[in-house]
């Protein structure tokens, strides 16, 4: 170790002298061999923030400069999506051999999708606790409490007790931590210092796991830092380095004319509910997923006549796993940092996407499928029911617990031949992640579809009329009269279907007509 390791403002970060031994450069790393083919790899970090980049790159130029591609490969095991400069550039180099449990880029999908990645989606709340059981590391003989070989975390500081302070996410951070033989450090003194913002917990096995006691968004029970490394011995940990590169996240989606009305219709919907005294004024803490329909509702907020709204997610208070500002919004975020940094706390994902937290906070959940069908069941991860998108992530942790679960979508998405587009309203969808049972309200631009207690047939109604687009709506009435004449036909018309004919949309669009709009269903 020699002095230039050690910058000014890394001596303020790492306040434990003990661990100046262990800083080093990563090239330094590499060429020690430490990293071998076929290790089981975590990273911290979630939605494209908080991720490890110093290493990540340095692995991938280390790659490339010596023709590895497909010959130094990982299983890679982070709380949610990177981000292009590590995980797609990984990905084209051939180095992740395993992918769990979501992700996010162009590259790791065609990897996905050509079956050279092999990739397990799964819900976000379950997957740190499968994690620690064993259960990505099945072939493991005993109780292996290390079941992965390495981690890579980021921080913004190390406390005199020897704890991490994580950045702008935590995800799964404690528990791949929690099951790593080998830990790695990169201290990001670019960013601020996060202390005092996090609230973590530990995954514990049934029977002695307890509830976490949260009743209000701003409410903790965990701790400040990640307690989990004042337990590991001091040969876990294998290096500890500066990092001063910052988080490579995109711009902000902009808002258009469609997703406006999407959200028009939701706030008014919102607005009524809380005039007929379902809802608070203040409304329920609110879940949101990305894009610009998301971006459009939050602006519709800060706009409307509601007061105090808090958020509970993966404007007065904020809970979540993650925050994933555009560049220019952290710019702003940090050049606000006292003033915001006491409104907003940051949790493991296991609690932020807790089913039973969720459930008692009454949270209303939003978020954008790739497809639904007339009877409210979702599609949110496999286009045609076979190419891989992202991954479920953490929807379904919100719309099957949610006080209120809303569904938005375009009515329709542009092709190269149709200026109007595939029908993002479908007799059945071609994969299903959300079930009638869980979706309370369907949203297009055309309009709202409240499904609460409405039976199948009554929702199908309900849906073509007021959310399909007018190219499609006489398509899908036809559908919906053909089958449901056939199925009473022989006593089977609860959700009627004709399974001969209920995928000939997606069958057409996979054609080289390359459109939904079908002649007939003959």
């Amino acid at each position: 170790m020699t002095s230039k390791l050690i910058s000014e403002t890394l001596k303020q970060r790492v306040r434990r002298p003990s661990l100046f031994s262990k800083l080093t450069t990563v090239d330094d790393l590499i060429n020690s061999g430490f990293f071998k083919d076929g290790m089981r790899m975590g990273w911290s970090g979630f939605t494209g923030v908080g991720y490890p980049k110093i290493t990540p790159i340095a692995l991938a130029e280390y790659v490339e400069k010596n023709n590895l591609q497909g010959k130094l490969r990982f299983d890679l095991y982070v709380g949610a999506s990177t981000a292009a400069e590590t995980e797609n550039r990984w990905a084209r180099n051939g180095m992740i051999a395993r992918r769990y449990p979501y992700q996010v880029g162009k590259d790791i999908q065609k990897e996905i999708n050509m079956n050279r990645t092999l990739f397990a989606d799964k819900h976000l709340s379950e997957f740190p606790l499968d994690l620690v059981s064993g259960y990505y590391t099945l072939e493991k003989k005993g109780n292996v409490r290390e079941k992965i070989d390495v981690v890579i975390v980021e921080a913004t500081a190390i406390t005199e007790e020897g704890n991490i302070i994580p950045g702008a996410s935590v995800g799964a951070t404690p528990e791949i931590v929690q099951s790593a033989a080998n830990v790695i450090i990169e201290v990001n003194t670019f960013l601020p210092n996060f202390e005092g913002l996090h609230d973590i917990t530990l995954s514990k096995f049934a029977p002695y796991k307890f509830p976490n006691l949260i009743q209000r968004v701003d409410d903790r029970v965990g701790t400040v830092w990640e307690p989990w490394l004042l337990a590991l011995p001091d040969d876990k940990i294998v290096a500890i380095m500066e990092s001063t590169r910052p988080d490579r996240t995109s711009d902000s989606d902009l808002q258009d004319d469609c997703s406006r009305a999407i959200a028009n219709n939701i706030l008014e919907f919102l607005e009524h509910e809380v005039n007929m005294g379902r809802l608070p004024k203040q409304l329920l803490p609110l879940q949101s997923g990305v894009g610009n329909i998301a971006n459009a509702i939050i602006g519709g907020l800060a706009d409307g006549p509601f007061t105090d709204v808090e958020v509970w997610t993966e404007l007065s208070f904020a809970s979540a796993t993650s925050v994933a500002f555009s560049p220019i919004g952290f710019k702003r975020f940090y050049e606000m940092w006292d003033e915001l940094k006491d409104r907003l706390v940051l949790r493991s994902q296991s609690v932020s996407n807790s089913p039973e937290i969720i459930r008692r906070l009454g949270v209303i959940a939003m978020n954008t499928p790739v497809e639904l069908d007339i009877y409210a069941h979702a599609n949110s991860t496999h286009v045609c029911g076979t190419k891989m998108l992202n991954g479920l992530g953490g929807s379904n942790d919100f719309l099957r617990n949610s006080k209120l679960s809303i569904m938005h979508t375009p009515s329709t998405r542009p092709t190269k031949k149709d200026p109007t587009g595939i029908s993002c309203i479908v007799p059945m969808c071609s994969h299903i992640d959300s079930t009638e049972h869980d979706l309370d309200v369907i949203v297009t631009e055309r309009g709202l579809a409240d499904c609460r207690g409405k039976a199948p047939v009554e929702r199908a109604r309900l849906i073509i009329d007021n959310c399909v687009h007018p190219d499609y709506q006489p398509i899908l009435r036809d559908y919906f009269d053909i089958a449901e004449k056939k199925c009473l036909a022989i006593g089977a018309a609860h959700q009627p279907q004709m399974l001969d004919k209920v995928f000939k949309m997606h069958l057409n669009v996979m054609s080289d007509e390359n459109t939904m709009k079908i002649k007939s269903w003959d």
